[in-house]
């Protein structure tokens, strides 16, 4: 409400068209008086009713996404394509002005899920509106993620415990992404938004790679960090939130990076469209084409621009060709190579993703492969480059790697040993750990206070 206003009641419909559709859906599965309410049968059949309200639900939710959030995105291109035409004048009031609701993307997705399921058969109906009403405003990870379904908490909404070890370890977790998010991608940003905001023709190849490496690392570590402090606040109160990380950037391919990178939305279109779809079970011409839809309308959900749409139709296209064979054969090279492979692509990809217009990805892009037109007199990487910022950068490349956990759990084997050694290391484990909480969670709150604000980057999605 603080945050919102009057755009809390676009949350507040959704969530009461989609518990009502979940009711009807339900039928008598949820009016048996006391008894716990049932599940439908998977695959059984459904009434015209239960298939209206689940395409209510549908309707509803996506009426709400597509207006609030690509409205302007049509219009502009409406407008435009009216001039091409040659029509002249504004065809729609330049007065209109319509705000973007703090995470509907998210909020819809989970809410219109719920629906689905209980449609399926996957989860049962809720008798409770504050239950349902607290699965979709949850606020731990209501802004940006990782996107919960409403099987994997409906138990723990009715019974749950909070305990001294479950807040311990979502206050470390809590802590870990506040760092992520401050000390690594807001000094990041300071680095990458200049870059980006460079005419093209003062671009250098040295220039273009430091703003492309720096916005990948930005992104990772703000985008985890928040997805880390939303699962440790919820296990604070007693949720356990789905993993949404699983260090991506060590990929090999694609494929796998997908498998990686924000799991649950990956999970969300898997299982309730590229599924739908005929997923893998079709013809080859089908099932490219499942792929390359589902990541059209994967780039058009993370932005209104043309950009995110290219960059989501970029991930398709390499995807299909990965499906092709390519991936087979990527397989069969030296495992640095295959690294690299991925690490071009997606950093390339990444780029289109953070570029405000199509020219500003090419100017960057063109750079990048050795086309730079700057002569680095005004602009050059030595003038953004600094000890402090290199440190951040190696920093966070061990940081996207499983490098340290790696460490950390070789350290806790030796300490489980029998020798005096073995004791105090086992002794001095915690104590490290919880003296790096704090020195991170102390810095994490110096540079809250000393730096510009930085919103996080999913925050506009």
């Amino acid at each position: 409400m603080w945050g919102e206003g009057r755009l809390v009641l676009i949350m507040l419909t959704s969530t009461t068209i989609d518990y009502f559709c979940g009711r009807v859906i339900a039928g008598r599965s949820v009016k048996n008086g006391n008894a716990p309410a049932r599940a439908l049968e998977i695959g059984g059949a459904r009434s015209r009713s239960q298939k209206i309200a689940l395409t209510v639900s549908i309707i509803a939710n996506l009426s709400l996404l597509g207006f609030f959030k690509y409205f302007h995105f049509f219009a502009g291109n409406f407008e435009a394509a009216a001039r091409c035409l040659g029509l002249t004048g504004p065809l729609i009031p330049s007065t209109l002005q319509v705000a973007l609701p703090m995470g509907i993307s998210f909020y819809t997705f989970q809410s219109m899920s719920y629906t689905i399921d209980v449609y399926r058969g996957r989860t049962a109906a809720t008798r409770s509106f504050i239950d349902f009403a607290a699965f979709v405003t949850m606020f731990p990870q209501l802004i940006a993620g990782p996107i919960i379904r409403f099987r994997d908490i409906a138990d723990r909404l009715r019974n749950r415990s909070v305990g001294l070890d479950d807040f311990g370890i979502g206050a470390r977790r809590f802590m870990v992404g506040l760092g992520k998010k401050v000390i690594i991608a807001d000094h990041l940003a300071v680095v990458v938004d200049p870059i980006f905001r460079i005419p093209g023709g003062d671009l250098t190849t040295g220039l273009a790679w430091l703003g492309a490496v720096g916005f990948t690392i930005q992104l990772y570590f703000d985008f985890s960090g928040y997805s880390d402090m939303a699962i440790g606040l919820g296990r604070m109160m007693g949720f356990h939130f789905q993993e949404n990380f699983n260090y991506p950037l060590v990929a090999r391919s694609l494929r796998e990076y997908w498998a990686r990178w924000h799991i649950t939305l990956g999970s969300w279109f898997r299982d309730y469209l590229y599924f739908p779809l005929g997923g893998g079970r079709r013809s080859q011409p089908r099932v490219l084409f499942n792929l390359f839809t589902v990541f059209f309308l994967c780039g058009l959900w993370h932005g209104a621009g043309w950009t995110f749409v290219i960059w989501g139709m970029t991930h398709g296209i390499f995807l299909v060709l990965e499906r092709q064979g390519m991936e087979k054969r990527l397989s069969r090279l030296w495992p640095p190579l295959q690294h690299a492979y991925f690490l071009i692509v997606s950093i390339a990809i990444k780029v289109i993703f953070r570029s405000e217009s199509i020219g500003q990805a090419g100017d960057m892009l063109l750079a990048m492969a050795g086309f730079a037109r700057g002569d680095g007199a005004i602009h050059n990487a030595g003038l953004h480059l600094n000890l402090e910022t290199a440190a951040v950068l190696i920093i966070g490349i061990l940081g996207c790697t499983p490098i340290i956990p790696a460490i950390r759990s070789r350290l806790e084997r030796w300490a489980s040993g029998r020798s005096r050694a073995a004791f105090l290391l086992s002794r001095g484990i915690p104590l490290a750990q919880a003296l790096a909480l704090s020195a991170v969670f102390l810095l994490s709150l110096m540079g809250m206070t000393s730096r510009t604000y930085h919103p996080f980057i999913y925050f506009r999605f």
